[in-house]
């Protein structure tokens, strides 16, 4: 997370601005009705039929879920609401920079949401691209002072780590209130199979009809919520429609570099233009019943911990204490905590299968959160529990653009880390979103997802989570003589491991952060 947001900002130096002295006036806004849009009428008619239910379609392929994203920025007539964690700098967010750009010189609004810690530093640049009149960007949760330079950031942080721990972690993409992408997926080459050096596997969701609508609502209470600020409260130098134009000319030279230097990455992600597939996608969708979750923004707001009913996971307890057969969970980060562990044993205990594939300490982009996890191995093992580790997977040439989420990497030499974020219940019912089983997700960070209600739907996910979970793909953790040891599978043999897989400098990472205490803030 060294390299930081929106694209064509990295292209110049441009001064960094401290706090402005006059506050920016407040201006609520709300989302735009679907029918003000022809694109979004054509979905509202194509729901009519199905009385009520909504249309989903997975996007685990990372070509797709860029695809996806441009071609609702290419489709929108009205309004497009975007609200991130993390947007890093790239071509792949570049050539999506671009369209939005484009988007709001035909008229459409754009809304863009970001946690606070993606503006790090980068204040005045992120206002350039707010002096488009058609853009409007607000941060949430931000840090008020010392945002000036790199030093007066870290100090000010130091003094409010309270606000810095609990950060706005939802992934939402909504294009004229019609149709939504929602899943694991921040914004970066890394999450679209365009960084050499790391690729997160991760499950995203096409998401049309009423719950694009459910899902502005969830966007329009952080919009509005008081710990969201304007761009332009924290500079004094408010960028000018040259600065903006000057920053435009830059992103247009640094994509024709890109065309030319990485021709083949360049032309894969623009397929959008050449192959456009939402048309597509949309005859390909599943109808079903659905509800979307999240977070109440002011659960940030908590001294100790947050009121239950302000949490994602208390509208969800419904399907996690209702499952009786099978309960499947990807989870990229996984800490249970003593709740969470007394909730799964209780499960397997009662005769659910219940079955967790997470990255393995080798595979981590964080070791110390593995370090909250592996406590509690073996007393999950001891109750049934299955836990499955996603191994690092070595780049190798891409192949294909099927619907396999555990793809190797395109490049050589490049890494695999699962990001995914997912539940299945009863083979029934799944639970897609940014929501990670572990204590972050559930009492400091803001998190948002769908519950969808299709056997058919579920069965696609269960699907891609066996695929993760096959033997040469994961390590699966089990019991042996009391001791936890690794199973899996190399060129076709099984073989069992009785040290866990990961380099001298991972195993210390986990095991500090063990030691220290931190497990309640993973």
């Amino acid at each position: 997370m060294t390299r930081r947001l929106l694209a064509f900002f990295l292209l110049g130096a441009l001064a960094l601005g401290g706090c402005a002295t006059v506050n920016v006036p407040r201006i609520p806004s709300d989302a735009l009705p679907a029918t003000q849009s022809s694109f979004g009428r054509s979905i509202q008619a194509q729901a009519a039929p199905h009385q009520g239910r909504s249309g989903f379609r997975l996007l685990p392929n990372s070509s797709e879920a860029f695809m996806a994203r441009a071609e609702l920025i290419r489709n929108a007539q009205t309004s497009l609401d975007l609200q991130y964690y993390i947007v890093h700098d790239g071509i792949s967010t570049r050539l999506l920079v671009d369209e939005l750009l484009k988007a709001a010189d035909r008229g459409v609004r754009v809304r863009i949401l970001l946690d606070d810690t993606t503006s790090d530093g980068l204040d005045q640049v992120i206002a350039t691209l707010a002096a488009h009149p058609n853009i409007q960007i607000r941060l949430f949760n931000p840090l008020h002072l010392g945002r000036s330079t790199g030093v007066t950031r870290a100090m000010g942080r130091l003094l409010n780590l309270s606000l810095q721990h609990r950060r706005m972690h939802n992934k939402l993409w909504l294009a004229d209130n019609s149709a939504a992408i929602v899943g694991g997926r921040n914004l970066g080459d890394e999450y679209f199979d365009a960084e050499p050096n790391l690729n997160f596997t991760d499950i995203d969701m096409l998401s049309v009809g009423p719950v694009a609508e459910q899902l502005g609502h969830s966007f329009d209470q952080y919009w509005n919520s008081a710990l969201s600020k304007p761009i332009n409260e924290f500079i004094s130098n408010l960028p000018s429609k040259g600065d903006l134009a000057s920053a435009r000319l830059r992103l247009e030279e640094s994509l024709a570099q890109s065309r030319q230097q990485n021709h083949a990455l360049y032309n894969r992600l623009r397929t959008y233009k050449t192959e456009p597939r939402l048309d597509i996608w949309r005859r390909e969708l599943i109808w079903a019943w659905n509800q979307a979750l999240w977070d109440a923004p002011s659960k940030v707001l908590a001294k100790n911990d947050p009121d239950p009913r302000l949490l994602l996971t208390t509208q969800l307890e419904p399907e996690l204490e209702g499952v009786n057969h099978e309960l499947m969970m990807i989870s990229a980060y996984f800490v249970p905590g003593q709740p969470g562990l007394v909730y799964l044993t209780g499960r397997a205990d009662a005769g659910v299968s219940v079955s967790l594939l997470t990255n393995s300490l080798e595979a981590t982009d964080v070791p110390a959160v593995h370090g909250g996890y592996a406590p509690y191995r073996k007393a999950l093992l001891e109750h049934g529990v299955k836990l499955y580790e996603l191994r690092r997977q070595p780049g190798a040439p891409r192949t294909g653009s099927g619907p396999h989420l555990f793809r190797r990497g395109l490049f050589l030499g490049s890494d695999s880390s699962l990001h995914s974020k997912a539940m299945i219940f009863d083979r029934q019912k799944s639970f897609i979103g940014s929501f990670n089983f572990d204590p972050r997700s559930v009492l400091w960070n803001t998190e948002v997802g769908v519950l969808v209600d299709s056997p058919e739907l579920a069965e696609h996910l269960r699907n891609l989570a066996l695929q993760g979970m096959a033997p040469a793909l994961s390590y699966e953790a089990k019991l042996q003589d009391g001791q936890v040891v690794w199973t899996t599978e190399d060129n076709g043999q099984p073989h069992t491991l009785t040290r866990e897989p990961g380099s001298w400098w991972r195993h210390f990472n986990a095991w500090f952060a063990t030691s220290v205490g931190l497990e309640r803030m993973l």
